[in-house]
């Protein structure tokens, strides 16, 4: 067999089978869990609890809003364990990653259907989209940082555009969970449309960062 031969064979076997690192796991997880811990306080600090949290409507949408987030996050850890190895991207799924957007996406149209059409603006809009559009981007900073250190420190993607988007997927999802508990608007629509599209925003901000911050 010729040099160059062996030197093929060996670079598609390494594309194939991706480095397995179980330790990577675990310091992939606390970092996500210290950015989300960061992001809380964060948002405890700046923003504050909303009043009347502990009411029914308000426990019962701060579950679902919860409920969104952690799906998004687990996911994106999941996915982010595999693309921070060399060649793990040929294992990440991102439509699989998209499912808990479908889902609450179905959700909201489902509530808009069975709502006139005229207080669908209410239904999507609220009353604090706007905090919402700034504030989950801005304490998804912290984190962002947090998660970007530990995938240079412990990983080695080959895929810096995917990993960087995993990353700001993650990110986003737990700035969501610290902002939930300041959140006063208390419909499915919007929450498919401002923290889905905050999460998303945040995504993207990863994918144009990730070329640029994950080189190694």
């Amino acid at each position: 067999m010729k040099t160059d031969e062996l030197i093929g064979l060996l670079g598609s076997s390494f594309e194939r089978e991706p480095v397995r690192t179980p330790w990577m796991t675990r310091r992939l997880g606390l970092a996500v869990a210290v950015g989300a811990a960061a992001a809380l306080c964060l948002a405890l600090a700046v923003l504050g609890v909303r009043p009347g949290l502990m009411q029914a409507r308000p426990l019962v949408f701060l579950a679902f809003k919860f409920a969104f987030a952690a799906a998004v996050g687990g996911l994106a850890l999941r996915y982010l364990v595999r693309a921070a190895r060399p060649g793990g991207e040929s294992r990440v799924h991102l439509g699989v990653a998209a499912l808990p957007f479908v889902a609450v996406a179905a959700l909201a149209g489902a509530s808009l259907s069975m709502t006139p059409r005229e207080h669908w603006h209410g239904l999507i809009s609220g009353h604090t989209w706007l905090e919402c559009l700034v504030s989950i981007p801005l304490i998804a900073v912290v984190p962002f940082a947090v998660v970007t250190w530990a995938v240079r420190r412990f990983g080695a993607p080959t895929d810096l555009v995917r990993a960087g988007a995993l990353v700001g997927l993650a990110s986003g999802a737990v700035s969501a969970l610290g902002y939930s508990l300041h959140c006063m608007d208390d419909t499915v629509p919007f929450v498919a449309v401002w923290y889905g599209g905050t999460i998303a925003l945040c995504t993207l901000a990863g994918a144009l960062l990730g070329p640029r911050l994950l080189r190694w």
